[in-house]
């Protein structure tokens, strides 16, 4: 059953807070804590209205003495208006702020490129000491806003807006752990967030009538990095595509390329928007469409990648 990360953050972290009075949670007008969810969570909620770097800096000043607050923004706020007291105020003091970001990637289309958050993850996996994930269901949500608590220092956590399909059973989701969603050994899909996964696995199934065995990485972790994974996949393929809802610049491709270039030079594919603002307005699931962040795309990209390799001669 579709539902979105943002309420299954919510939804998971009021009875936390219930049995946790060291929690706190700020909001910046949101809108996602109805008049009855902030009743239930007492005082252990603030609205703090549309003033993110604000924001920051109370969440900052609560962990310095004691609490451990959990965010509420829009990510295109917090990987630029807010940077500034992320960067000094929490990050280089080390604190325990949960920044839960939603509207991630194109998931606020329809409000225009102001709102689109396409720069956040290379933004916010440089921060030294910053947890950065991107669930890509709601189960995966639930699973990052519990194992929270246990995590130290400050965590970025990149959510939607709207309902998204839940991913097929696979391994448990653990921060800083890749989850290995389908084992092959002829290329490597890696994919965060609930779309690009999506697309990898539905690659996947289209590549292998092709007789092209993928392995499916869900890398929804993008620091702490699991170079471990990867680099096992990686080895014996002669190729990595990478497909995330992100600039194609240091975002998910840039860590995985970082990480093979020093452990396993593999030729790796980024696939993500191009490099420009998004001149059109329209829902997510257009825009993904609009900017060819789907099953087809990989297909297409795996397929003339190892076809160029064959007629040449030589190894990808």
């Amino acid at each position: 059953m579709s539902r979105a990360t943002r309420e299954a953050y919510r939804d998971t972290l009021l009875p936390l807070l219930a049995r946790h009075p060291e929690l706190i949670c700020l909001d910046s007008d949101t809108g996602l804590f109805s008049a009855d969810h902030a009743a239930a969570a007492g005082e252990q909620y603030l609205n703090l209205g549309i003033a993110e770097h604000n924001l920051m800096g109370m969440a900052a000043g609560l962990a310095a003495c004691g609490r451990v607050p959990f965010v509420n923004t829009m990510a295109a706020f917090a990987a630029s208006r807010a940077l500034e007291a992320i960067k000094i105020d929490i990050a280089y003091n080390r604190l325990p702020v949960r920044i839960m970001a939603t509207h991630g990637g194109l998931a606020a289309g329809h409000l225009g490129p102001t709102h689109q958050a396409l720069e956040d993850l290379a933004v916010l996996r440089v921060l030294p000491g910053m947890t950065v994930v991107v669930p890509a269901d709601a189960a995966a949500t639930e699973a990052f806003v519990e194992q929270s608590l246990n995590v130290p220092g400050p965590l970025y956590v990149r959510l939607g807006r709207k309902p998204s399909p839940p991913l097929p059973a696979g391994p448990p989701p653990v921060i800083g752990r890749a989850q290995t969603l389908r084992q092959g050994g002829d290329v490597v899909l890696a994919a965060c967030g609930p779309y690009p996964v999506l697309a990898c696995l539905a690659a996947a199934d289209a590549l292998a009538g092709h007789g092209v065995e993928a392995t499916v990485l869900n890398l929804h972790t993008l620091r702490p990095f699991d170079t471990d994974t990867l680099v096992a996949a990686a080895r014996p393929a002669p190729l990595v595509v990478t497909v995330e809802e992100h600039w194609r610049g240091g975002g998910l491709g840039g860590a995985v390329a970082e990480a093979l270039a020093e452990a396993a030079p593999t030729r790796v594919l980024r696939i993500g928007v191009p490099d420009r603002f998004v001149d059109t307005v329209g829902n997510q699931e257009h825009l993904v469409d609009h900017y060819d962040l789907t099953a087809e795309r990989v297909v297409r990209t795996v397929r003339t990648a190892l076809d160029t390799a064959a007629l040449s001669g030589t190894t990808i």
